[in-house]
């Protein structure tokens, strides 16, 4: 085992490993029913919520990549735009959903589906939630491991166990409690992480922030608006940025256990609206941070060129090579820690919200006897650990797949994907067409899947589109199948 890193670091990453760890079990100390352990007794404060939503979005993979989008020839800030689209996207939620899962005490949203469509709506969408999301958020964990490898020179087996374990750690004991506090507390040190490394490339540069600015100008590096109306261009535009995030938000943030179920721990729905309204924006900030250390890695490498020039393939690596190369002892060890941050919040934010649907979506209905607070406290807790094992188990399969291929990795992760579209035509079904029954509603989600497929794999779309087009359609479909079995049953009885 050949580290790359200077021990102050590596000790530095270590503590704050036991650290969150630590405090995950003294935070889950008193955890005695589901609700406390899924729902945190619906008890957490406005701003706690707040951070644990910008926390959940936001994984390594966006810690890393998002700088690489400014760092890129002709890379600019035009993939900011998307978060116009996120800010009217949240606004909608906390209109149109909100409302339902505050009717009543619901543990999952897929429980509005049964209220309004019937059992087996809630099983499949909560069965469906249960493969993408813990498909998805193991290769997240894969790629987390990667960078980490990387960087400091472990095995990537190491990287992905030791990872694996700590976050089972924590959210096996604290539940959902343990996930929000970690999650506020790793948005601080993600966010310190990224303002050391911007404050270390401009201190760096001999003309400072001018330089940068300069630069940026010159480069076309601060471009921010494109209002090309293309389906099919390859980079961010108003419109896509716009209307595709407005819908990809409505998906992610509506419809999508991992992101509900932070409102529903919550003191109330204007507690859980106004964290939602306010995140939006703490995004668009973070981004624009993001992008701003990309803008700055190019700058600083055109100053100071490596011996091996970057590529654009090698964009989504560049600022892990700057945090060894280049940040001083005890910096390196923050900032590997904020990207550990990055990817812990979301794989706790998964095991927590996985087992939430498992045990209240599917095995608790099932069972013909009633179990006791105790009985469920304990099978929730070993469905997040077995998560857990699961997600380890696919990230080291996928290394022994994949390798080092992050290109395959990332198109299995937007096929992952695919449901968020169809999911949110599902529910509009369900809110604005009350005279949709669940077998139309149903094939009207499988029609929708099957076209979002054909568009995505036989066309150049944009992928920010993806989730308009998947809900569309899948509202479409669910309306022509309703037609289709009404005239069918009116047939019938005349």
């Amino acid at each position: 085992m050949n580290l790359s890193i200077h021990p102050a670091d590596l000790a530095i990453v270590i503590g704050y490993l036991g650290c969150v760890l630590a405090f995950g079990l003294w935070v889950g100390r008193g955890t005695h029913s589901t609700v406390d352990y899924f729902l945190g007794g619906r008890s957490l404060p406005w701003w706690a919520v707040l951070l644990s939503i910008v926390a959940t979005e936001t994984s390594t993979v966006t810690f890393l990549s998002i700088p690489g989008v400014a760092f890129a020839q002709q890379g600019d800030f035009r993939f900011l735009q998307i978060t116009f689209g996120y800010i009217i996207g949240r606004m909608l939620v906390s209109a149109v959903f909100l409302p339902l899962y505050f009717r009543g005490e619901p543990f999952t949203c897929y429980e509005v589906l049964e209220r309004r469509f019937g059992i087996a709506s809630r099983r499949v969408t909560s069965a469906l939630f249960l493969v993408t999301r813990n498909v998805s958020d193991a290769l997240r964990l894969f790629l987390t491991a990667l960078a980490l490898q990387q960087a400091i020179g472990l095995e990537l087996w190491v990287c992905v166990v030791g990872l694996g374990i700590i976050t089972i750690g924590y959210t096996y004991f604290g539940g959902v409690k343990s996930v929000v506090w970690n999650d506020c507390i790793q948005f601080v040190v993600y966010m310190i992480g990224a303002a050391a490394t911007l404050w270390v490339i401009v201190s760096a540069l001999p003309g400072g922030m001018t330089q940068l600015l300069d630069y940026g100008q010159t480069e076309g590096k601060f471009r921010l608006l494109d209002f090309d109306f293309s389906l099919t261009k390859g980079t961010m535009t108003f419109w896509s940025g716009l209307v595709g995030g407005m819908f990809l938000t409505m998906a992610t943030h509506g419809t999508d256990q991992l992101m509900v179920q932070r409102y529903l721990v919550a003191k109330s729905q204007r507690g859980a609206t106004v964290a939602l309204l306010l995140s939006g924006f703490i995004v668009c900030l973070q981004f624009t941070l993001f992008l701003f250390i990309g803008a700055g890695l190019a700058c600083f490498f055109e100053a100071f060129p490596p011996e091996t020039l970057f590529t654009n393939a090698d964009k989504d690596r560049v600022l892990a090579y700057f945090v060894v190369h280049h940040l001083g002892t005890g910096l390196v060890g923050l900032t590997l820690a904020a990207i550990l941050a990055a990817a812990m919040s979301t794989l706790s934010s998964s095991l927590n919200s996985s087992a939430t649907a498992l045990i209240n979506d599917i095995y608790l209905p099932l069972r013909p006897q009633e179990l006791s607070h105790a009985q469920q406290l304990r099978l929730s807790r070993i469905a997040s650990a077995g998560f857990g094992v699961l997600q380890i188990a696919i990230a080291l399969i996928s290394y022994q797949l994949f390798g080092a291929d992050k290109s395959i990795v990332a198109s299995v992760l937007k096929i992952a994907g695919f449901a968020l579209g169809p999911m949110l035509g599902l529910y509009f079904l369900a809110v604005f067409a009350p005279r949709v029954q669940q077998r139309a509603a149903l094939l009207g989600f499988v029609a929708g899947t099957g076209v979002l497929s054909w568009l995505a794999m036989g066309t150049a779309l944009y992928w920010p589109w993806y989730a308009a087009v998947g809900s569309v359609a899948t509202f479409l479909c669910g309306l022509f199948f309703s037609m289709v079995f009404s005239e069918s049953q009116e047939q019938q009885e005349t």
